[in-house]
């Protein structure tokens, strides 16, 4: 289902999105849990409870957190319940156990796991065909009001869900030789990168930039299931800025490291060099060279030709890898104000949308979501999906990394829980826009904030360049 519109200008009144209802709570939940098991479902036993990466966690954790959290917000939360387990808590909180730890824990296994979602997810739907989901709460102290109306709550637990699936891929392509291809994917489109532009593909990330004349602009939404941290919707003035038309490609950055990016000093900031030197970074992650000038890409198990994706956004690179690389090129990353004005501002209307390309839901014409593909697509490749000033790419495809630091919108309030936002805001984190080729759709907006350290690169993280105007 679409989630509830976006807001437009501030002083604009909201659409009025379609009602909500049981069964369209029923389809989300069911959707997610159906992605949730096939990608468990391909790995045995023992990979399922392996740690792969001491950055991410046994496979089975996730599946049982997933199950955990769902119980809290869906039946303890709405309808008082007593816990099901009340040791789960402790073992399924992520805040009281590091990713590293969680295998010494006594965790469920996967048949474990699997019996104790599929309980509480029945119980779920019993008391889902119980609750009303159309009446407004009577106001911000309507606690249960506010988290039934439009199934606001249903659709944050639907989106948990997502997010740890495109945790799980993180987790399987760090399996080496052993990962296998997401379900059901096929390799994602690789047309001329030159679709509506008629520029040839370059090695050059600032031979295409399109001006955005700044002004006043809407940030942030109003929109039903949208998070706290994308509220409330606010006017920001920004200066003329310059935004690249596509993600920086694989191409590009093969440029940045055949001249010597990673070895020069001056291109990085101090914080950023300190992690080049420990970590030992010398090209993107699961980069390989492959004989002289040649270079390979290890994707789900498969090692593939770089010269084959060299018109993919580059991914799986750090911010600091991010940074360098625009110091490089001439440029800056976008701040994350200017990345959600290039992408939701429509200037001819004079106000926000939910996506680059208008309000309606994505579409596979539009954007490369869902796990469809096992990657990101070719620049170019979704023409419906541009923006009204012709930027392409900005939903789906990878995670682009802002030199935002991860703060709140003015007239933030925490809702329902500090520990989804409240707690990271601060300078250790950087904002990242967009959504992934492994992000579902129903839990990407153009308004949508993921945050993450920046020496982070296992995620499906890429970038676009920026440049004052």
């Amino acid at each position: 289902m679409s989630p509830p519109q976006a807001q437009g200008s501030v002083d604009a009144p909201l659409d009025q999105p379609a009602p909500v209802t049981a069964g369209d709570i029923v389809a989300v939940l069911e959707t997610a849990r159906t992605r949730t098991l096939a990608i468990c479902d391909q790995h045995t036993e023992a990979d399922q409870r392996a740690q792969h990466s001491p950055l991410m966690s046994p496979m089975v954790w996730d599946l049982a957190h997933i199950g955990n959290y769902e119980e809290l917000w869906l039946l303890r939360e709405l309808d008082g319940r007593a816990p099901v387990d009340p040791t789960l808590d402790d073992l399924y909180n992520a805040f009281e156990h590091p990713r590293w730890e969680r295998p010494s824990l006594p965790i469920l296994g996967p048949d474990e796991a699997r019996a104790y979602d599929a309980s509480v997810r029945a119980a779920v739907l019993d008391l889902l065909a119980t609750v009303d989901l159309d009446t407004p709460p009577t106001g911000p102290d309507d606690r249960r009001g506010r988290l039934l109306h439009q199934g606001f709550v249903y659709g944050m637990v639907a989106q948990h869900e997502h997010q740890h699936c495109e945790t799980l891929l993180a987790t399987v392509q760090l399996m080496g030789p052993n990962a296998v291809p997401p379900p059901g994917t096929t390799p994602a489109p690789r047309p001329a990168a030159t679709a509506g532009t008629g520029a040839a593909p370059t090695d050059d990330a600032t031979a295409d930039l399109v001006r955005h004349d700044g002004g006043r602009v809407v940030i942030g939404t109003d929109e039903g299931w949208a998070y706290d941290n994308e509220r409330p919707p606010h006017v920001v003035e920004l200066a003329p800025y310059a935004l690249g038309r596509d993600p920086v490609t694989n191409r590009q950055w093969r440029a940045f490291v055949e001249d010597g990016g990673y070895d020069d000093e001056r291109l990085w900031t101090d914080a950023g060099w300190a992690w080049r030197r420990e970590a030992g970074l010398e090209a993107p992650q699961f980069w390989s060279r492959a004989g002289a000038g040649a270079w390979s890409v290890e994707r789900f198990g498969r090692r593939l030709d770089l010269d084959a994706l060299a018109d993919e956004p580059v991914q799986h690179v750090c911010c600091h890898e991010a940074d360098a690389f625009c110091r490089w090129s001439g440029t800056r990353l976008p701040t994350e104000l200017e990345w959600e004005a290039a992408a939701r501002w429509d200037p001819a209307k004079g106000r926000a949308r939910c996506y680059p390309w208008g309000d309606d839901a994505p579409t596979a014409a539009h954007a490369n979501l869902g796990q469809r593909h096992d990657g990101p697509a070719a620049v170019g490749s979704f023409p419906a999906g541009a923006s009204p000033l012709g930027v392409r790419g900005l939903i789906g495809d990878v995670w682009e990394w802002t030199a935002s630091t991860f703060t709140p919108h003015p007239g933030y309030v925490t809702f329902p829980y500090a520990e989804y936002s409240e707690v990271f805001f601060g300078d250790e984190y950087r904002v990242l826009r967009g959504g992934s080729w492994a992000a579902d759709p129903v839990a990407v907006r153009g308004a949508f904030r993921n945050w993450d350290y920046p020496i982070r690169r296992q995620i499906f993280c890429g970038l676009r360049v920026a440049r004052d105007a």
